[in-house]
C-alpha cells in the first residue's frame, strides 16, 4: 500500500521527514496513485509552463471584448498603466491574472487551476514571482506540485467548485494554493507555507458566487487580480513570521462548513448576489435576447 496523505499536516510531515519541499512528496504520491513515473509525472506539470505564458501573452496582446462584450482590454490597461500604489510585482501578479482570465472569456487555451473561474491567480502568481527570482521551470514546477498538494486536501475535505461551496471554493482555494507556492519558490520552510496558504484562505471565507448572466466573467475575471494580490501578502506576511492562528487544516475544514451553509442562491446559481442587481438582472436580459437571435 502506497504512502499518502489525507492532510496539510500529514503533507507536511512527509516533507519535513525526507527535508524535501511539499511539492516533492506530492509528485511522488501522484506516480504512485497513477502507476506513472515521477519523471513522466513531472513533466507533464512542468508542459503547464508554456500554456500559462501563452495565456499571459493571449489576454495582454487581444484587447478586444469577450463575445458577450462584459470582458476584455483590462489587462493590458494595467499592465501598460501608471503606477501609483501597487509595487512592480503586484502589478505584474495582478495583470497576469487577469490576462489569463480574460483569455479564457475568450476560448483561448487555459489550465484550470484550480478551476476555470479561478484560472489565472495561481499561474499568476508563480510566473511573477518566478520572473522576479530568477527561478528555473524545473524550480516552478516543483511549487506547481506544492501548490497541487495543497489543493489535493481542500478537494478531499471541502471543495474546490464554486456550485459546490461559493467563491470561496474556487478563488479562495486558488488564492491560498499561489500562497503555499509562492513561498515554495522563495525557498521558505514548510511550515511558512501552510502559513501562506492559510493566512490566504481564511480571509475568502464565505465569498459568493454569483456570476451575472451565468457567465465567468462578472465579476469573476477581476477577482483573479484581486486574489493574485491578496497571495502576495500572504507569501510576504508569512516569510515575516506572522502566523495563522487558525491551522491550514482547520481553515480548510471551516471552509467546507461555510460552503454547506451557503443557501444555493449563492454558489453560482447567479440567483442572488451580483447577478441580482439592477445592472445584472439587466445584462442578463440582453444576453437572453442576444442568444435567442443568434438560434434565429
Amino acid at each position: 500500500m502506497i504512502e499518502t496523505y489525507h492532510s496539510l499536516e500529514e503533507l507536511l510531515i512527509m516533507a519535513d521527514r525526507d527535508s524535501v519541499s511539499p511539492g516533492i512528496i506530492a509528485c511522488r504520491v501522484e506516480a504512485e496513485e497513477s502507476g506513472s513515473t515521477v519523471e513522466n509525472v513531472w513533466n507533464r506539470m512542468k508542459r503547464m509552463l508554456p500554456v500559462f505564458r501563452e495565456s499571459v501573452q493571449k489576454g495582454l496582446k487581444d484587447t478586444g471584448k469577450s463575445a458577450s462584450g462584459l470582458v476584455g482590454g483590462d489587462a493590458s490597461r494595467l499592465y501598460n498603466g501608471s503606477l501609483r500604489f501597487l509595487s512592480p510585482i503586484n502589478r505584474k501578479a495582478a495583470s497576469y491574472a487577469l490576462a489569463i482570465a480574460e483569455a479564457n472569456a475568450k476560448m483561448y487555451r487555459i489550465v484550470a487551476c484550480p478551476t476555470a473561474g479561478s484560472c489565472g491567480i495561481l499561474p499568476a502568481v508563480i510566473l511573477a514571482v518566478g520572473e522576479e527570482s530568477h527561478s528555473s521551470d524545473d524550480e516552478l514546477t516543483r511549487a506547481l506540485f506544492t501548490a497541487a498538494g495543497f489543493g489535493k486536501v481542500v478537494a478531499e475535505k471541502a471543495s474546490i467548485a464554486g456550485a459546490v461551496g461559493g467563491c470561496q471554493a474556487e478563488c479562495g482555494t486558488a488564492c491560498a494554493m499561489a500562497a503555499a507556492a509562492g513561498v515554495d519558490l522563495l525557498r521558505g520552510s514548510n511550515e511558512e507555507m501552510a502559513n501562506a496558504f492559510a493566512l490566504a484562505l481564511k480571509n475568502i471565507l464565505g465569498l459568493a458566487c454569483d456570476p451575472v448572466g451565468g457567465l465567468v466573467e462578472v465579476p469573476c475575471v477581476k477577482r483573479n487580480a484581486f486574489h493574485a494580490v491578496h497571495a502576495m501578502a500572504a507569501v510576504d506576511m508569512a516569510m515575516n513570521g506572522i502566523k495563522s492562528i487558525i491551522p491550514a487544516d482547520e481553515v480548510i475544514e471551516a471552509m467546507g462548513d461555510i460552503g454547506r451553509r451557503l443557501p444555493v442562491e449563492l454558489k453560482e446559481t447567479s440567483r442572488a448576489g451580483l447577478a441580482m442587481t439592477e445592472t445584472g438582472k439587466k445584462i442578463n436580459a440582453e444576453l437572453l435576447k442576444k442568444a435567442r437571435c443568434l438560434k434565429q
